[in-house]
C-alpha cells in the first residue's frame, strides 16, 4: 500500500480515505460496519466524519455517524487508524447548521463544545485531524486559530485542517497562524472531481506553495459519474432523486447543480473513456482525483459495502497521459454550472 503525508504533518495516510456521511441515514449500523470492515481489510487507514453527520443533516440525527463509527473503532487498534472529524461552521447564506440551535461559530466556545462532543461519541482520547467544516466570515481568524491551537496544546487534537475554503481564506488563516506562533492548517477538504475542477486555479497553487494537502470529497460528483443519472428515469432512493422531490430549497438547488444537461453530457463521455480503458467510470473518476501532486487522500463514500469495490479498485490504477488528455478534452468541450 502506498502512503502519503498530509501537508507537513506526521499523518501518513492511504491514497483513499473512507467517508462516513451516510452512516445513520442511508446506511444503518449493520451496513456501516460492513463498509468499514471492507475498507479496513483493503488496507485503508484514514477515516473522515463530522459532528453534523449523517447527511442530509437534521437536528434529530446530528452525531449519529460519530456514534456508529465510535462503536466500530473499539474493534480495532486505535493507533492503526487516522481519524478525522469536523466542527460545524457558522450559519451562512449557504447553510444553517441544525445543531446548537443554529448559532454555531468558529470561536473558542463552539470549538471546545464540538470537540468534546466528538471525542465522547467516538470514544477516543484524541483526534488525528480536526477540521473546520466551512469558514466563519464573522469571527476574526486570529480568534479561530487561537482556539484551534488550544486543542493541539491540550493533546486532544494532533493536526488541523479546513474545508470548503477559498484560496484567500486558506492563505489568510495560515499567515495569521505563522505570525502568531499558532498551529497551521495542514489540509483543505474541498469538492473536486472530473465534474468540478475549480480547485485547480489558485487553490492548487496555494497548496503547492504552502505545502497544504487537498483531501477531495465527492470524487464521483455525488454519484453522477457512476452513470446512474444517465438513464431515462432517476433511480429510486438515489441522493439527487431524493433531493429533487424534497421541499428543502437548498437540496433542490444542489440536485440541479449536480444533475443537469452539462454534467450528464460530460458523464456520458467519461463513461466511454472508462469503457475503452477497461474500467468502470467510478474507478476512473476516483483514480483521476488521486492523480495530482497536491492531493493526499481522496474521500470516497458508499451506502452499501458492495458499492465500495469500484472505488477501491482505483488503488490499483495509474492513469496514463493519454487517458488524462482525453478527460481534459471532455472538460474543455462542455461547460456546466459546476465549473
Amino acid at each position: 500500500m502506498e502512503y502519503r503525508y498530509i501537508g507537513k504533518s506526521g499523518l501518513r495516510v492511504t491514497p483513499i480515505c473512507m467517508g462516513t456521511m451516510s452512516f445513520g441515514s442511508w446506511s444503518d449500523k449493520k451496513e456501516s460496519f460492513k463498509i468499514l470492515e471492507k475498507a479496513y481489510e483493503r488496507g485503508i487507514n484514514f477515516y473522515d466524519t463530522a459532528e453534523i453527520y449523517p447527511v442530509p443533516p437534521n437536528a434529530e440525527t446530528n452525531g449519529v455517524t460519530e456514534q456508529i463509527f465510535g462503536e466500530w473503532i473499539k474493534t480495532k487498534p486505535r493507533d492503526s487508524l487516522i481519524i478525522a472529524t469536523k466542527v460545524a461552521g457558522a450559519a451562512s447564506g449557504w447553510f444553517v447548521p441544525p445543531l446548537r440551535h443554529g448559532l454555531t461559530a468558529i470561536d473558542r466556545f463552539h470549538i471546545e463544545t464540538a470537540v468534546e462532543g466528538s471525542l465522547r461519541r467516538l470514544g477516543t482520547d484524541y483526534i488525528d485531524l480536526y477540521q473546520v467544516h466551512w469558514p466563519d466570515t464573522v469571527v476574526p481568524i486570529e480568534e479561530s486559530m487561537e482556539a484551534l491551537d488550544r486543542l493541539i496544546q491540550s493533546g486532544k487534537v494532533r493536526y488541523l485542517g479546513t474545508s470548503n475554503e477559498s484560496a484567500y481564506g486558506l492563505t489568510k488563516a495560515n499567515t495569521v497562524a505563522s505570525y502568531e506562533g499558532l498551529t497551521k492548517f495542514q489540509s483543505i477538504q474541498n469538492n473536486f472531481s472530473l465534474l468540478n475542477r475549480r480547485f485547480m486555479d489558485e487553490l492548487a497553487n496555494v497548496c503547492r506553495k504552502e505545502h497544504v494537502s487537498l483531501l477531495p470529497y465527492s470524487p464521483i460528483g455525488g454519484g453522477v459519474l457512476s452513470g446512474k443519472y444517465n438513464q431515462e428515469n432517476i433511480p429510486v432512493n438515489s441522493r439527487f432523486g431524493d433531493y429533487k422531490t424534497t421541499e428543502n430549497p437548498r437540496q433542490k438547488a444542489m440536485a440541479s447543480r449536480f444533475v443537469n444537461e452539462g454534467t450528464l453530457a460530460s458523464t456520458a463521455k467519461y463513461l466511454e473513456i472508462a469503457k475503452e480503458a477497461g474500467m468502470s467510470a467510478v474507478t476512473l473518476a476516483t483514480a483521476w482525483s488521486m492523480n495530482f501532486d497536491f492531493v493526499a487522500s481522496t474521500i470516497i463514500g458508499a451506502r452499501t459495502a458492495d458499492q465500495l469495490d469500484e472505488s477501491l479498485a482505483a488503488l490499483d490504477v495509474k492513469l496514463d497521459d493519454e487517458i488524462m488528455k482525453k478527460c481534459d478534452e471532455v472538460h474543455s468541450q462542455i461547460l456546466y454550472p459546476m465549473g
